[in-house]
């Protein structure tokens, strides 16, 4: 199969880096999360085996590597589910890093993960090649089994615990991503906590689902993307729609989950645990944006399928949104393609009047365009789903990241914030219970008690 060399000219407006998640086993996947609208994915491939082939392999690795002008690299691998590959592939890619890398540049080896297949040659492979891991879970036990199940319905947080428990055995770097949904979004504490004195995770990172569907999708859709609208095959899913399925986390909820986190960060963890978005929002409030979904502009996050497709963004893999293939056509002539280009800048060019005058506008942009499928206060179309949420969290943070910001400014470390927020709580007195009725003792209170939580037995807020 053939692989196009570098072009002689390079494309004027070819960015300097991107961060590109590569996808070697499709959409296929070992288990069946209710959520995971990726599944359906293979509906664009209904007769392929979905499996990567050594030579896509090969002019993956080095188009991706010859793309980048600056020195640092990612070679992210993700699914579907990217272990149902073995090991042997893996080696194979890493050889291949090996062979086209420039001697200046620095490669960072990512994998995300469901942890059920992992084993100890897995764990030897990741710690002898210093590969970070990201395992995915939703939180404990009951929280984690409401929607990530396998093909039977049956939960999975008791594998994911034996994969976890391999990763610590071999000392590998591994980091958390835990999905935010209906089931654990009114548990923020509760999850958080348990990723933190429980898995020890020193790195998290927390993924609003936020499911599209329309009125006639809505039904087939809330049933979960494993299930068949025709008895052969799944419903696709694409960015359209102005409704969400009963799984989507609420956007107020994904504020208060957040806040929930951030009150007992800033009062234990600052420094030693690594919350994605806190770090990014503290990045913020010097200018710089290291997150495509609160970044003013995107387009820099795009996904290879397992037969050389390039797609827009993870997010937008749909017929809408292909670039191309890199067996026809370079990497870095794809990624230059105006249509990309324009993808990114249309996250910026189409903010709604209430996003443009928004206070928090330079922490948030709007976030993720997949999000921005409701009207906005003043009737426009494609405002942020999750705006009073992202809103809520951005206001209620923004004195403690400001003055992390300053402490930065002076030569200290941001962690001295804790010894503030520390005096102000000495100032207003003890704790008290909090009048949500939850049970918790802290100062934040998102109001009247809700009804029993069905999966931990305490108060939901």
């Amino acid at each position: 199969m053939s692989s196009p060399p570098l072009p002689h000219a390079w494309p004027a407006d070819t960015p300097p880096g991107f961060h590109l998640l590569a996808k070697p086993s499709g959409s296929t996947c070992n288990i069946d999360c209710t959520y995971c609208f990726f599944l359906s994915k293979e509906a664009l491939y209904p007769n392929d085996k979905s499996r990567m082939s050594d030579d896509t392999l090969e002019a993956y690795i080095r188009q991706l590597l010859e793309s980048h002008r600056s020195p640092n690299v990612t070679v992210a691998w993700q699914g579907g589910e990217p272990t149902l590959m073995r090991v042997e592939f893996f080696r194979r890619a890493m050889e291949m890093v090996e062979r086209h890398r420039r001697p200046d540049q620095v490669i960072e080896h990512t994998f995300q993960t469901n942890g059920i297949l992992l084993d100890d040659e897995w764990c030897e492979f990741f710690a002898e090649h210093g590969v970070l891991v990201g395992l995915s879970c939703d939180g404990p036990k009951e929280l984690h089994d409401a929607y990530r199940v396998d093909r039977l319905a049956r939960g999975t947080f008791d594998r994911v615990m034996d994969g976890w428990r391999l990763l610590r055995k071999h000392h590998v770097e591994f980091n958390i991503l835990c999905t935010v949904n209906a089931a654990n979004q009114d548990h923020g504490r509760l999850v958080y906590r348990f990723f933190r004195d429980e898995l020890g995770a020193k790195w998290m990172q927390f993924i609003p689902i936020v499911e599209r569907a329309s009125e006639t999708t809505l039904a087939i859709a809330n049933q979960g993307w494993s299930v068949r609208d025709d008895g052969r095959k799944r419903l696709l899913y694409t960015q359209t729609g102005n409704l969400v399925t009963e799984r989507s986390v609420g956007s107020e909820q994904y504020g208060r989950f957040l806040i929930d986190i951030f009150e007992e960060w800033v009062r234990h963890d600052v420094g030693t645990v690594y919350v994605q978005l806190f770090d990014v929002t503290l990045e913020a409030f010097f200018g710089r944006h290291l997150l495509c979904i609160h970044a003013p502009t995107c387009g820099y996050g795009p996904a290879l399928e397992h037969n050389g497709d390039l797609y827009s963004c993870d997010h937008f893999v749909e017929p809408d949104y292909l670039l191309g293939n890199i067996h026809q056509t370079h990497m870095v002539e794809l990624m230059a393609k105006p249509e990309q280009r324009r993808f990114g800048q249309d996250k910026r060019d189409t903010l709604t009047t209430q996003c443009q005058d928004c206070k928090v506008r330079h922490l948030c942009n709007g976030g993720c365009p997949k999000d921005r499928f409701i009207t906005s206060k003043a009737g426009e179309a494609g405002h942020n789903y999750l705006c009073a949420g992202l809103e809520a969290f951005f206001m209620h943070t923004g004195p403690a990241f400001s003055a992390m910001a300053q402490l930065l400014q002076q030569n200290k470390a941001p962690a001295d914030v804790m010894a503030t927020v520390k005096a102000e709580d000495q100032r207003r007195g003890p704790y008290v219970p909090c009048p949500c009725g939850s049970g918790e003792k802290f100062r934040f209170c998102h109001g009247p008690k809700a009804a029993l939580s069905p999966f931990t037995g305490v108060t939901q807020r």
